[in-house]
């Protein structure tokens, strides 16, 4: 993709640095704006888990939106004729990937301290020091289940060959929609059973 901004052409290894930007200012609005603006029209402050199910959603739009615009991508590539050409780069601008980094980075945003403080409030006196770790722990995993999901997909299919304007990135993009969506479904199944046990305290 073109990543040129102006005179200036972004490196492909900081396109990443638009999800922390994101967390950051998604971050601030929280506490600053839509917390506040939250509890002045429900009467009450969202619980760890209506926090944690909101972020979940947007890692679903965010999933749905990478793969539109990979899909984007693909399309210039076959349009122009060079799916041979593994050196050859889309005109479509890396600006697109924007969308899906800032809502990746806003559902991060309500996720993360959200589940700590779940963890936190809910875990039993003795394991409350746990709940960072906690966390740790889910991201290391997550990142092991991803690199194994990979693997699977280059065995058992042609999507992601060396070259990657012949890829078929986009229906990678496409299985994780759907299997953060069925995550998320099994969240709210989770999440309507689950009965606090410290709320308020």
């Amino acid at each position: 993709m073109d990543r040129a901004v102006g005179p200036f052409t972004v490196p492909a290894g900081s396109m990443i640095v638009g999800t922390l930007i994101s967390v950051v200012i998604f971050l601030g609005l929280l506490d600053r704006v839509l917390l506040p603006l939250w509890r002045r029209v429900t009467g009450h402050t969202p619980t760890p888990l209506q926090l944690v199910g909101a972020g979940q959603a947007l890692t679903v739009l965010s999933m749905a939106a990478s793969a539109l615009v990979e899909r984007e991508r693909t399309a210039t590539v076959r349009a122009h004729g060079q799916e041979g050409d593994p050196a050859w780069v889309s005109p479509l601008s890396a600006m697109w990937l924007v969308l899906p980094f800032a809502v990746a980075g806003a559902g991060e945003a309500l996720h993360f301290p959200a589940q700590v403080t779940l963890y936190y409030q809910e875990f039993p006196p003795s394991l409350k020091n746990t709940a960072t770790g906690m966390m740790a722990m889910i991201v290391a995993l997550g990142f092991y289940l991803s690199t194994a999901l990979v693997n699977i997909v280059q065995r058992a299919t042609t999507w992601l060959p060396d070259n990657m304007n012949a890829s078929r990135l986009e229906n990678l993009y496409w299985l994780l929609t759907l299997l953060v969506a069925l995550n998320f479904g099994y969240f709210l199944t989770c999440a309507k059973l689950y009965r606090y046990q410290n709320i308020g305290k």
